[in-house]
């Protein structure tokens, strides 16, 4: 297929991808988005029922003890993200993106199955927690190696000049699945009793999401692959010898600014506004849903500004250094005056600087390693970046509140992890990609 390109799109892209025509590239947006969609809602819908999915199921002493426990659980499905990161993008980098995306989601629609109907610790005792556990455990395998799959796959199915698009819906589609995560907690918030929510109405949302897993998994197999299956033998030596290390290490120290303010806003935000604004809790779901919004509309907006731009980095250094600058100004507002009027200007800044940062970041990323280590290599860099403070960041900012008694642990956290994601930004080197 003959194709067009500019100049400076020749430079990114000195050897030619897969190129897709309108229709597919549609169909590869959707195939991406349904994958990411199910497992960010999952966690979405989980972190907004934390409280209760503690009470149900993790009934121990204390105030902050059940939440404790919930969050803690939360966050052990991101301990073994590195492994799934590993494991299912060295299967990507072996077999194809496509066999790697269509794995993701089969083991996430059964990670969600376990939870959404495992009965409770007061009906099976201890294998209530431990379902649950399981259940995280699967979806964090999944999830490790879905997004260095499912964005490598992105990336390498667009067109010159068109990369910063395509690769912006997987933001997208995680905004898209915190916006239906807020709904529908919002919703079943409002529709039903303590007692019905409390008995099956939590369980819905997982339910649901199980919905996605058979239309993925169709669309999914009937995609172009993007990077055919590799020898054994040439397989095995790239894996032995083709890591990069350092790059690998400070790509993981780039995601922390970003990591930490997803999921501290989009996950954790709720339980903050509930337990310690002490808004009400379906009041606190709506800024989840802004932020949620924000990440779905404006996302392709800021991809194709990225591919305007002749380099990644100056847009990362502004919106990190601004990104720290803002957390101080709007928790201090959200604290003094608790109300929709302020917070939502607030959370919506934070999570515009995000969206802006997020295309650049991921194509600065994914063009740095070349093909044949490129779908484990962001796996990698994902998995631990989310690990170590996106998905335990709920947890921590939890645990420091009732340690320090301090309501502004959040914007300490969000604030270090944006400083050294800032002093790892010049020692990372862009690259033309193939």
């Amino acid at each position: 297929m003959k194709t067009i390109s500019t100049p400076s799109a020749q430079l990114r892209d000195p050897l030619s991808a897969v190129r897709v025509d309108p229709s597919s590239r549609r169909r590869v947006i959707l195939a991406t988005a349904l994958g990411n969609a199910l497992e960010f809602f999952d966690f979405t819908v989980y972190s907004f029922f934390a409280a209760l999915i503690g009470k149900l199921f993790f009934p121990v002493g204390g105030l902050h003890g059940p939440l404790l426990l919930s969050f803690a659980t939360f966050g052990v499905g991101f301990v073994i993200r590195p492994i799934g990161g590993i494991v299912i993008g060295a299967y990507a980098d072996r077999r194809g993106r496509k066999a790697a995306m269509t794995l993701t989601i089969l083991l996430m629609a059964l990670g969600t199955a376990i939870i959404g109907l495992t009965p409770t610790y007061a009906q099976i005792g201890l294998a209530a927690p431990l379902l649950i556990l399981a259940g995280r455990l699967i979806q964090g395998f999944s999830a490790g190696g879905e997004v260095g799959a499912s964005t490598t796959f992105l990336m390498e199915s667009a067109a010159p000049g068109t990369r910063g698009y395509l690769v912006s819906w997987q933001m997208a589609s995680q905004g898209a699945s915190a916006l239906a995560g807020a709904f529908c907690a919002l919703l079943l918030t409002h529709a039903l009793s303590s007692a019905a929510l409390e008995s099956w109405g939590w369980r819905v949302p997982f339910l649901l999401g199980l919905l996605i897993g058979p239309i993925g998994l169709y669309i999914r197999q009937n995609l172009n692959e993007t990077h055919h299956a590799t020898p054994p033998m040439a397989s095995r030596a790239c894996m032995e010898t083709q890591y990069d290390v350092r790059h690998i290490v400070l790509g993981t120290l780039l995601m922390l600014g970003g990591t930490s303010s997803m999921y501290i806003i989009v996950f954790y935000l709720p339980s903050y506004l509930t337990n310690v604004v002490h808004l009400s809790a379906a009041t606190a779901f709506l800024p989840s849903g802004v932020a949620g919004l924000m990440l779905m509309v404006a996302s392709p907006l800021c991809g194709r500004l990225t591919d305007r731009l002749k380099r990644r980095k100056p847009m990362l250094y502004i919106t990190g250094v601004a990104s720290v600058l803002v957390l101080y100004p709007v928790f201090a507002i959200m604290l003094r005056a608790p109300a929709m009027v302020t917070i939502l200007p607030g959370v919506a800044l934070i999570m515009a600087l995000k969206v802006l940062a997020s295309p650049g970041g991921f194509l600065l990323l994914l063009e740095r390693f070349p093909r044949g280590i490129r779908g484990r290599s962001l796996g990698i860099i994902y998995s631990l970046g989310v690990t170590l403070f996106g998905g335990f960041a709920p947890f921590v900012v939890t645990w420091l509140i009732s340690v320090t008694k301090n309501a502004y642990a959040p914007v300490w956290y969000m604030g270090v992890c944006g400083l050294i994601s800032l002093v790892a930004l010049p020692m990372f080197e862009e690259r033309a990609a193939d």
